[in-house]
């Protein structure tokens, strides 16, 4: 027998690292803006942590501007870097540059950020008197936002069930943390952390499992050889259907959908605004390009037995979003629940879409961009309502806002207008995309339901827009902080977006429509 050398057991693995660059250079970054909490004294960590994360975000995002036209599947079949992956990592990056403004803002809280001065420091204790008297600031929030948004990459571009998994925990861990680092109400915010971190362990059980699942099926974990197994039926039926069943709980937990919703109105409203806005954005594109890539690369063959289930978490999560907003009373929750309504609005594109994905896709990722711009927007307004305790979130508050600030109570409106779906904004073309897709699929009666649900939730968002411009403000109402350039540039983008969105969503639409596809 001849003897096997060491050169032939194992074969260097190829890395194509100027397709995985933007990858690389939020990864790479994250760890230097650990080293910069580690070295760096403390006054000089906020400003250079603000640089260094602005700039590594611009630098991923013009390298992902040079990738386009690539198609092909890098680092050993793990990754797709495909139009698809690239328009959501462009979408991706810019949501997370105007989300680090709001990060950075120290305008409205008195000069320091909105995130707890030291995180060990327990509610209530002579610690966290101490760190609030000194105006301690906790600057490792930046390298683990980066952290999740490296998470938020590689989820939609994984190409086997390990990758999406790795990049399933990356993404999760850092917004575990970052849910209970406010500055004030650090209860609710330490709560939140922690129904965040018990229910997402859950839903990561339950995304394993069924990778188990599908590996027992098909032998493999890539995408491709699923695909492959799926179409020659060349194992159990009851193995996949389980498998599919249990990874869509991990995916579907993620974007917010019924019945796996119930974490996401408190997180909403304990996590520190900054961070709801990032999660509600950036955490809900990247969970359905990876829904997308999954459900079409992997498991398309079994459309039809998939697809039943699709329907009812649709149908489900658009009632309840829709309905349950009807009763919140505070702000934050109730953009919470619209977050699940319009979760349920993208699921009938995603299943409208049909075998020509290519022509049909363009309406979901047109929809992630522009309910985007209008989400970070709308709660970078919501920063600025203040009274004593901080943020002035109850609707109570917000009673003749119009009033006393015009601009601000203009610009919710508009977001609000945007969420409803009125015509000539950017949520009008949005859901005319998406049920367009789904009627051309032959998902009709999800588009009724849709048509309807939208229509419930137009009153909650007028709601709020007769209590903002027709309700007499209270004689203590609250304060309208001024904000500093970071807040005011990101909500400046929001509405332009929001506004240009809806006049010309044209070259959104080619861009998307040319970035509908799919390799595997």
């Amino acid at each position: 027998m001849t003897p096997i050398t060491l050169a032939q057991e194992f074969k260097s693995p190829t890395i194509e690292y100027a397709k995985v660059a933007p990858l690389l250079i939020i990864f790479g970054v994250a760890i230097v803006g650990v080293l910069i909490e580690a070295f760096l004294p403390r006054r000089l960590r906020y400003p250079a942590q603000v640089t260094v994360t602005l700039l590594a975000l611009v630098a991923a995002l013009a390298a992902t501007v040079g990738l386009a036209g690539t198609s092909q599947v890098a680092a050993e079949g793990a990754i797709a870097v495909d139009g698809f992956t690239l328009f959501l990592w462009g979408t991706v990056l810019v949501m997370a540059i105007i989300s680090v403004l709001l990060l950075a803002e120290r305008a409205v809280d008195g000069g320091v950020t909105a995130f707890a001065g030291q995180a060990s420091a327990l509610p209530g204790t002579e610690a966290e008197r101490e760190s609030l008297g000194r105006r301690l600031e906790q600057t490792e929030v930046f390298p683990l936002f980066l952290f999740a948004v490296s998470g938020m990459l590689l989820f939609p571009a994984a190409n086997d069930l390990l990758t999406m998994f790795v990049a399933l925990e990356v993404l999760s861990l850092p917004l575990y943390l970052l849910c209970g680092l406010a500055r004030r109400r650090r209860l609710l915010s330490q709560e939140a952390a922690m129904k965040y971190f018990l229910l997402g362990a859950f839903a990561s059980a339950f995304f394993l499992y069924g990778m188990a699942m599908l590996y027992g099926f098909a032998g493999t974990i890539s995408f491709g050889g699923i695909a492959t197994a799926v179409g020659a039926k060349v194992g159990s039926d009851g193995q996949l259907l389980a498998g599919t069943a249990l990874v869509a709980v991990g995916l579907l937990f993620k974007i917010g959908a019924a019945p796996f919703h119930m974490w996401t109105p408190d997180v909403y409203q304990g996590a520190p605004t900054a961070i709801t806005a990032f999660m509600a954005a950036c955490t809900k594109i990247a969970a359905f390009g990876a829904l997308l890539r999954l459900f079409y690369v992997a498991l398309g063959a079994a459309r039809w037995d998939w697809q039943p289930m699709i329907w009812v978490v649709a149908i489900l999560t658009m009632a309840v979003g829709a309905v349950l907003a009807l009763t919140q009373t505070d702000i934050k929750r109730m953009l919470a629940y619209s977050s699940i309504a319009h979760a349920g609005f993208l699921l009938v594109g995603f299943v409208g879409v049909r075998e020509a994905i290519s022509a049909n896709l363009s309406g979901v990722l047109f929809y992630l961009a522009a309910y985007g711009f209008a989400t970070i927007g709308a709660f970078g307004l919501v920063t600025l309502v203040r009274d004593a305790s901080g943020e002035a979130t109850h609707l109570s508050r917000w009673a003749g806002l119009g009033r006393r600030s015009p601009l601000l109570a203009g610009a919710m409106a508009l977001f609000l207008l945007a969420f409803a779906g009125i015509p000539l904004t950017s949520g009008f073309m949005g859901k005319w995309a998406v049920f367009s897709a789904a009627w051309q699929g032959g998902a009709w009666p999800l588009v009724v339901i849709g048509v309807l649900a939208s229509v419930v939730a137009a009153f909650f968002y007028v709601r709020v827009i007769v209590v903002m411009f027709f309700s007499t403000p209270a004689a203590e109402g609250p304060t309208i902080a001024v904000p500093s350039i970071f807040t005011s540039v990101a909500v400046a983008v929001g509405v332009a977006a929001t506004v240009v969105l809806g006049l010309l969503p044209g070259p959104l639409l080619d861009l998307a429509a040319r970035a509908a596809h799919l390799v595997g």
